[in-house]
């Protein structure tokens, strides 16, 4: 993305390659979309949500990949796993969430981790903060029995996860 400055240094290309993104996009949002809503609603994850959006890379990765980047993504997604229960028996997250990133983690290329950290970081400021401020507004009554407006100490992470995800793959899509 040559036109996206940051620090006045144009960012380097996606390393997913733009035609898988565009195939993964449209799955990965829509699921997203979905995550984010049962998040917000119940601060609950679906394991459904997760094992579709696993399947969908594991259905149209060999479509879209060569072999050997389609098998070696595949290992994020288990070393993102194990991590994830660790942090979770740590209570650092959610099980949901973890089990979302663990999901999500084939769909980015390593090279594309840095990036991928720093929309996250991003994603999840703006999430919390918007979040935090709806709740003390008349939005809330929009949806007045989610069960995250009432969890001080813990927040509907999903959100910000699945936004993660989707502006990842559009930016590859678009680079």
């Amino acid at each position: 993305m040559p036109d996206l400055v940051t620090s006045g240094l144009p960012l380097p290309p996606i390393a997913l390659d733009p035609v898988a993104a565009i195939v993964f996009l449209p799955f990965a949002a829509l699921i997203g979309l979905y995550v984010a809503w049962s998040d917000l609603r119940g601060m609950r994850i679906p394991n459904g949500s997760v094992v579709l959006l696993a399947l969908v890379y594991v259905l149209l990765g060999p479509l879209v990949l060569p072999l050997d980047v389609y098998g070696g993504r595949l290992v994020h997604l288990v070393v993102m796993l194990i991590a994830g229960m660790v942090l979770t028996a740590l209570r650092v997250m959610g099980a949901g969430d973890a089990k979302f990133i663990a999901a999500a983690a084939p769909f980015v290329a390593m090279a594309d981790l840095m990036l991928v950290m720093v929309l996250f970081t991003a994603t999840l400021v703006a999430a919390f903060v918007t979040h935090r401020a709806a709740r003390r507004t008349a939005l809330r009554r929009l949806a007045p029995d989610w069960e995250s407006w009432s969890r001080t100490k813990e927040f509907p992470m999903g959100t910000a996860l699945t936004i993660t995800l989707t502006i990842y793959l559009a930016l590859a899509a678009l680079d």
